[in-house]
């Protein structure tokens, strides 16, 4: 080692009075938007809906922060939590299904990849289904249909509009034909709760993609999506190569489809809430809220309109 090398190694370990220590930062303080690149509290973040404030880029959410934002305090009621699916295949890919279903069970202390219940939303009561792309790509299994199905049911029989929050790649290519199934199983279950009458919105978030697209996504009364959304029902290459043609940039945005009529409106996260309770105030025709018996010890119903004069 030369003198001077000697002299560079001394002076690096000694600490410089006139420079201030490094500050640690906590793991997780910071958020970085992955379309901007801009720093944000995750604090701040999450109280803004996980919106970028510099360029309004809406990051994915999970479900339960997804049912924090949209219904009131303490009155998301679950449903379904008791069914767990299975490997009815005995499919194994790089690792068995079941496998995967636990880690990923595991990681995201969800049971499937859609979370389903009641609630009250700015005060009317809705039925409400959440998808979770955490879960092995928010795909649709035989639970993810079952756990739907058993949800817009029971909104049928409750009088109760449905709304789903669709984030998912499609149906599970694990379940093989008992996951396709599941498209007609909630279309059917939907088409009751309209011949009702009643109200059913989808929001359509990113992504939503394939059999999800397909079938309940698409069947609202009035269908919604957030900005730029990627949502369709195969990947490009694969429409280009069967159309032997070449598609138009952006075809798969939520404002490319709203310009071509496939959704009726593009919502901000922010918005959400009070977008959803003012639809479903103006279009659904009767909700049933808790109210005092009467003398057969029966509930009486409360007109919508009335309930709207009454918020502020």
């Amino acid at each position: 080692m030369s003198l001077f090398d000697w002299f560079a190694n001394r002076r690096k370990s000694q600490p410089n009075p006139q420079q201030a220590p490094e500050r640690e930062i906590a793991d997780g303080l910071w958020s970085k938007c992955e379309e901007c690149g801009a720093l944000a509290y995750t604090k701040d973040l999450r109280a803004n809906h996980m919106v970028c404030s510099e360029c309004f880029h809406h990051m994915r959410v999970n479900s339960n922060e997804r049912i924090e934002q949209l219904v009131d305090e303490n009155t998301w009621r679950g449903m379904g939590e008791q069914l767990h699916p299975t490997n009815p295949l005995n499919f194994t890919d790089r690792k068995s299904y079941s496998d995967r279903l636990q880690e990923t069970q595991e990681k995201t202390g969800l049971t499937e990849a859609v979370q389903t219940g009641t609630a009250l939303m700015n005060g009317f009561p809705v039925a409400l289904g959440v998808m979770d792309f955490r879960f092995i790509g928010g795909s649709m299994g035989s639970v993810v249909g079952e756990k739907l199905t058993c949800l817009i049911e029971h909104a049928t029989k409750e009088c109760l509009p449905v709304v789903v929050i669709c984030a998912s790649g499609g149906a599970r290519m694990q379940e093989g034909m008992l996951s396709l199934m599941q498209m007609a199983k909630v279309s059917g279950a939907l088409e009751r709760h309209r011949e009702a009458k009643l109200f059913y919105i989808p929001v359509l978030t990113n992504p939503t993609i394939g059999g999800v697209t397909a079938s309940f996504a698409m069947l609202g009364e009035i269908v919604l999506a957030e900005p730029k959304a990627m949502i369709g029902f195969t990947g490009r290459r694969v429409i280009e190569q069967t159309l032997r043609q070449k598609i138009p940039e952006g075809f798969q945005t939520s404002e490319y489809l709203l310009q071509h009529g496939f959704v009726d409106a593009i919502i901000d996260r922010l918005q959400l809430k009070s977008t959803l309770t003012q639809l479903i105030r103006l279009h659904q025709p009767f909700i049933p809220v808790p109210s005092s018996a009467d003398s057969d010890g029966q509930q009486e119903g409360i007109d919508h309109q009335k309930i709207g004069q009454e918020k502020p």
